[in-house]
Order: structure tokens, then sequence, then C-alpha cells
């Protein structure tokens, strides 16, 4: 019984010697996936007024961005690092959505969201996956979500 003893005790030793795992960092798919709903929300919020709702969304647009520079400074087929290509494209037209929305100008908004979009697609031309080309959304995929103000 003791050498039982012994030897489960040996095997529960081993397994916490062992270094923990390392810790888990998104792929630029999944962060980018993360993009294109925030954009997407940015679309529907602008589109009913809330204003609110589309800063919110603005700023969680340019946290992502954040982080994917953080997380993938370069990426294999880019023109550049990814932490000069992606904020060379995206801080302008941010920065100016942004603008729009603080005066809560419903049709210069549509126009600046149009001019995001196209950043987005030059930035994903420049980094080598110009086969993602983002539009206007069509249709809401946040059915169980309230974009007008409430």
């Amino acid at each position: 019984m003791r050498r039982l003893l012994i030897a489960v005790l040996s095997v529960i030793a081993a397994g916490c010697a062992r270094q923990p795992p390392e810790s888990y960092a998104p792929g630029l798919g999944e962060l980018m996936a993360l993009q294109q709903m925030r954009h997407s929300k940015l679309w529907f919020a602008g589109q009913a007024s809330n204003w609110a709702l589309a800063a919110y969304e603005i700023r969680e647009l340019q946290r992502g961005f954040d982080d994917v520079v953080a997380v993938h400074p370069t990426h294999e087929d880019a023109s550049e690092p990814l932490t000069q290509l992606v904020p060379n494209t995206m801080a302008d037209p941010l920065k100016a959505l942004d603008e729009i929305v603080a005066t809560r100008d419903r049709g210069r908004f549509f126009t600046g969201f149009d001019e995001l979009t196209k950043a987005c697609n030059a930035c994903h031309q420049a980094a080598g996956a110009g086969a993602i080309v983002l539009e206007r959304p069509s249709e809401n995929a946040y059915t169980n979500q309230a974009f007008p103000p409430q």
C-alpha cells in the first residue's frame, strides 16, 4: 500500500512540476472577424442615428486594431509590418468618422462609413488579403440587439 501511495504521489508531483501552457493569442483571422462584427454594428448604429452606440463601436474598432498590431506585428504577405500598415491606413478614416458621429450628422455618416470601408479594403490589399472585401451590410445579423437609441 505504501508503494502505491508513493507511486501516486510521484505522478501527482510530476504533473505539478510541468510548466503552465503558453497563454492563448488569437489568430489574425479571429481578430479580424471581431473587426468585421464591429464594422457591421457601426453601420446599423449610424443608420439608426444611435450616436452613443456608433461612438462605442468606433472605439472598439480602434481597440481591435490596437490588438491586431500588438498580437500580429507582421504578416507574411503584407507589403509592410502591420504595426505600420494598420495605423497608416485606418487612423484617419476612424478619426474622421468619430468626428462625424460626434456631430450626429446622419448624412455625412454614410460617406464616412464608406471611406472607412474603402480603407479596410485598401489595408486588405496591402496585407495580401485582397480577396477579403467589405461593403455596407445588407442585413442585420444581430437580431437580438436593438440599434435605435433607447
